[in-house]
């Protein structure tokens, strides 16, 4: 799929699942989970042991239901890997312009994070597709991503950070193109307890409330 493409479909869905797991086992099973709930996305952080092996054999398993990307990237060389194991997107939760640049290079979306208007604004200029913007509870929400939206209404905005679904469709009303989920999609307790049902039910209810916000 072209990064055009990949680009107009993350934002038609609005909703981004991210895995943060302590193994790669636990990060295949809730793929999984993720997959049986319907989203298209899924982004793999390097915090995940053996993340680009992850990436790479999520990739092959569910090439044709999974858009797989790479978070939490911090320089290039990990950018770079993350792209030849298979990764369509990169996330990162800071501006790093030379990532920017090897994204550009390899034509793979790009969305690095911040947290001012001025960064968000130097992070849009230097090419990204989406500013995630991080940590976005603690910036204030919902009506931060409104505030930023006025004077910066080009930028296509991405929330992360205490996402939940009592607030995603709020962030999708505000005006963001997008909202990333981690914690509050893949429950602690359920993966502990191998509920992984839950995070299923969670990625329904996530998919339902960015679409139908998107429909207001």
């Amino acid at each position: 799929m072209e990064k055009r493409q990949i680009l107009d479909r993350m934002i038609s869905e609005g909703f981004i699942p991210l895995i943060r797991s302590a193994s790669a086992l636990e990060a295949f099973e809730i793929a999984d989970a993720i997959r049986n709930g319907g989203a298209s996305f899924l982004e793999i952080t390097m915090t995940v042991p053996g993340a680009i092996e992850v990436v790479k054999e999520l990739t092959l398993k569910f090439k044709d239901e999974f858009i797989v990307g790479a978070g939490t990237v911090l320089d290039p060389e990990t950018g770079r890997a993350a792209i030849l194991a298979g990764a369509q997107f990169l996330v990162s939760p800071t501006v790093n312009l030379d990532l920017i640049s090897l994204a550009h290079r390899y034509s793979i979306l790009v969305i690095p994070g911040a947290m001012t208007p001025t960064e968000i604004l130097a992070a849009w200029n230097a090419g990204a597709d989406l500013v995630k913007v991080f940590p976005a509870g603690q910036l204030g929400g919902p009506e931060y991503v409104k505030a930023v939206r006025g004077p910066l209404p080009q930028v296509l905005l991405m929330p992360s950070g205490g996402v939940n679904i009592e607030n995603a469709g709020d962030y999708i009303r505000a005006g963001a193109a997008a909202v990333a989920v981690g914690g509050e999609l893949t429950d602690k307790t359920a993966v502990k307890e191998r509920a992984f049902h839950i995070i299923t039910e969670k990625t329904r209810a996530f998919l339902r409330e960015t679409r139908e916000a998107r429909a207001r």
